[in-house]
């Protein structure tokens, strides 16, 4: 039998080749395609960010506009999954409800068994598009409020949160959101996208890998740690406490302040660079800081007594708030964002595809183990 010792969660482990996101978890570097994301944040869109995901270099503007006629053009649900998100009890969770209907999509894939490159990029701009509408929808039809129409002239970011509200969101808002999206884009072989990819080694169809993403999104270790967050936040405030010494307080009785460290960055976590800022210029303008002002004083106290850093859900748990955000669609979104991501791997994957399937060391009983017939047990 081997000695090798198995690296516990595949720690450290390689499992494959990639040229769409570069990590360097020591200085703190995230790039994808090779542009640093600080670049990204400041200067580019979600669309021309998912351009580049998908297609590996920065579009012209000419590239870049037929990529988002491409997108607002695939903003339309079948009538029947309309019909199924009625139909859902109106208590399932959003990422119950999104799971669920990005499955049964599939049944109206024109070629839903087509595996090649241009029916993956197809069916990557209809999941993209149909992920953020059937987020948008189900909140509206949980709350007994009709379904908003898709405004094509709209940007992504813009068109969620105009399905999601029903009123034009402003310039500060969309910007926001379209932020966030970029940052939770793509974050290599995460547990959601290294699903996806598993999946689509075995040929099987897009909306299966997809589909199987978002079930491992949805585990509280992976998606949810925003909203622990927030309900950490919301706790304070109903308690009227100092949000240091109720954090001082978690801390005592040995419970974990999420939001905090990072498996693979060792700094600080660049995403949240972003969202800090995010969050204070959103809580400016909407003159509520209180949020922003909460988190900041936990964060400082967090890295001086723990040495930890805040990470990319920190910051975007106020951030989603003071959009107006309810709790249960912080991983929606997420998902709304990272469904860029899960498809370039998908379409990497498939492009020069190799099943998957790693081994295993065994720690079992030694071998050869003895039968003992059932008389004699």
């Amino acid at each position: 039998m081997s000695t090798a010792v198995a690296s516990k969660g595949l720690e450290g482990i390689v499992a494959a080749n990639s040229g769409i996101c570069w990590i360097d978890g020591e200085a703190g570097v995230l790039a994808y395609r090779g542009i640093d994301i600080h670049d990204l944040a400041e200067k580019s869109t979600f669309e021309e960010t998912t351009c580049l995901l998908w297609h590996g270099k920065l579009p012209t503007a000419a590239e870049l506009e037929a990529f988002k006629k491409k997108l607002s053009d695939s903003r339309h649900l079948p009538p029947d999954i309309l019909k199924l998100l009625k139909e859902f009890p109106k208590t399932a969770t959003p990422m119950e409800v999104l799971r669920t209907a990005v499955s049964a999509l599939s049944f109206y894939d024109k070629d839903e068994k087509a595996v090649d490159h241009d029916s993956n990029v197809r069916k990557s701009f209809d999941l993209t598009a149909q992920i953020a509408m059937i987020v948008a929808a189900f909140d509206r039809i949980r709350k007994d409020k009709p379904v908003v129409e898709a405004d094509k002239s709209l940007s992504h970011a813009g068109n969620f949160l105009w399905m999601l509200t029903g009123e034009k969101p402003s310039e500060t808002a969309t910007r926001a959101l379209d932020v966030a999206l970029i940052l939770h884009a793509d974050h290599e072989l995460n547990a959601s996208t290294f699903a996806a990819r598993v999946i689509a080694a075995t040929l099987s169809d897009v909306h299966s890998a997809i589909t199987g993403a978002i079930g491992a999104l949805k585990g509280p270790l992976h998606g949810g740690a925003n909203e622990a967050v927030m309900r950490m936040l919301f706790a304070i405030e109903k308690d009227g406490s100092d949000p240091v010494e109720y954090v001082k307080n978690l801390l005592a009785q040995k419970k974990k302040i999420s939001g905090f460290g990072h498996r693979v960055y060792h700094t600080e976590d660049p995403r949240a660079t972003h969202l800090r800022k995010m969050s204070e210029d959103l809580g400016s303008s909407a003159k509520n800081t209180k949020w922003f002002d909460m988190s900041q004083k936990i964060e400082k106290y967090i890295k001086s007594e723990k040495k930890l850093n805040a990470n990319v859900d920190f910051y975007s748990a106020s951030t989603y708030t003071t959009l107006g955000v309810d709790l249960d669609l912080f991983t929606p979104i997420f998902a709304v964002s990272r469904i860029s991501g899960w498809a370039a791997h998908v379409i990497e994957q498939l492009d020069d595809n190799r099943l998957i399937r790693p081994r295993a060391e065994y720690i079992g009983p030694e071998y050869p183990a003895k039968y003992v017939p059932i008389s004699q047990r």
